[in-house]
């Protein structure tokens, strides 16, 4: 009898168990599951014949708004006609949420083959979670044939074990407050980290000019011989009108604009209808256009109809949510994955902007955040409903309500993020509003 693990085959369900179980996992143990090396990537990628080299690709880095900017570049290019390989983390309900083409997630059969074929050698370099997600990945787009693929940084980027990759481009929407533990206490370390994804001789767009940190990346590029451009200096937005404004409006608000760039050739103007209606995404429009630009001087045929019917179906086309996403009209309830100070700014913007006789804030986070920072920025003229998203590194609501209270945010607590969420939602009146955030893990229970 064969006695080695992967000799049984296991089914997709055994699959993801195994994977969970057997390997550190970041979004659940935290920094422990943090390789301070490309060594296991290196060598996984190696044995599944280098995949990370037989297809093109856009890398996308930066503290907030990756994720964002990684979907709408992959629903422009896949609208242009390029079969466009996708991979981001995390997931909200489905891990296969990380790994996409055209849209369409990796098949479950797909991940159970892989993991089959594989568990050799994940048994002898023993990858993390991570590391074996990107093996996974890249083979899949090699295997795919791809014309295209956009992969989003784990975290930081300059050891992240997606940095294997040598893209067309290099992207860096904006540098924040996160994982401090593991990236520096600094902005300037993080944003140093961050750089690490400009290469030798690779255009790179910066999406924010933060002028702390500017030079940061004007030094790092000038050393790499890499093209560099800030697109929040390039691209002007006019005649913003907002998407989610209050409970009376139809479900499908778009956020709509005016962008005025510059082209070779000269100015552009277009106006745009972003289904994406968080006002952040502005910023991540610019990242996004200028990008485009980029890809056009390589080769790319994408067209000013390309975009602008690509940028209004991002959520069809790519399968993305949780981005200032409405969940119910009655009473308006809104979920957002902004987790950070910088993505809970964005989020109390929206907030403001919205019509509303009071505020339900269903809140959880994760316990290595740096809270003070975040609860010293929340209103106190709302009901908190605090909770504790469903996995180990998960805060005890507890815990959260005691921080809270020293900070006057008053509320209750409840079992689940659903129970808050219920809670919530009963004690709304007609006119109020539900937000649910604070984690990625949170929103992911309720979209």
């Amino acid at each position: 009898m064969d006695h080695r693990p992967w000799a049984k085959t296991m089914n997709y369900k055994e699959t993801i168990n195994y994977l969970y179980s057997q390997l550190p996992l970041f979004t659940r143990v935290g920094q422990s599951a943090y390789k301070a090396n490309l060594d296991n990537t290196i060598e996984l990628c190696k044995r599944l014949g280098d995949p990370q080299h037989q297809f093109k690709s856009v890398h996308i880095g930066g503290t907030n708004g990756k994720g964002s900017t990684s979907h709408m570049l992959a629903a422009i290019l896949q609208t242009a006609g390029y079969k466009t390989g996708l991979y981001t983390s995390p997931h909200l309900k489905d891990f296969r949420e990380r790994i996409r083409v055209n849209g369409q997630m990796i098949s479950e059969q797909e991940v159970i083959d892989f993991v089959a074929t594989h568990q050799p050698d994940f048994e002898e370099i023993k990858p993390s979670f991570f590391e074996m997600t990107v093996g996974l990945a890249f083979d899949f787009f090699a295997r795919e044939k791809v014309d295209i693929a956009i992969v989003e940084v784990g975290l930081g980027g300059r050891l992240d074990s997606t940095n294997i990759i040598t893209p067309l481009l290099s992207v860096i929407t904006n540098i924040g407050w996160d994982h401090m533990n593991i990236l520096g206490d600094t902005l300037q370390l993080i944003a140093a980290e961050k750089a690490g994804i400009i290469k030798p001789n690779i255009p790179a767009v910066i999406g924010e000019y933060q002028p702390e940190l500017a030079d940061i990346f004007i030094a790092k590029a000038k050393k790499e011989n890499s093209r560099m451009n800030f697109a929040s200096e390039m691209i002007v937005i006019e005649n913003q009108k907002p998407g989610v404004k209050s409970q009376d409006e139809k479900t499908n608000e778009y956020l709509k604009v005016t962008v005025t760039y510059p082209l070779d050739s000269g100015l552009k103007t277009l106006d745009l209808r972003l289904d994406l209606t968080g006002s952040y995404q502005l910023k991540n429009v610019k990242t996004v256009l200028s990008t485009i630009e980029e890809l056009r001087r390589q080769g790319f045929n994408i067209t000013d109809e390309h975009i602008q019917t690509a940028l209004s179906n991002v959520k069809e086309l790519t399968g993305l949510h949780g981005r200032w996403e409405v969940l119910s009209r009655h009473p308006l309830t809104i979920c957002d994955t902004g987790h950070n100070p910088e993505g809970i700014q964005e989020v109390l913007q929206n907030i403001a902007a919205v019509k509303y006789d009071h505020l339900h804030f269903v809140i959880g986070v994760v316990n290595d955040k740096d809270l003070s920072k975040i609860l010293a920025m929340l209103p106190v003229d709302c009901t908190y409903y605090f909770c504790r998203p469903d996995i180990p590194r998960g805060l005890e609501a507890e815990s959260l309500k005691l921080k809270a209270e020293s900070f006057g945010l008053e509320g209750e607590v409840y079992p689940s993020v659903k129970d808050a969420l219920h809670a919530a939602q009963q004690s709304a009146g007609g006119n109020d509003l539900v937000f649910v955030g604070g984690s990625t893990f949170v929103v992911a229970e309720v979209v």
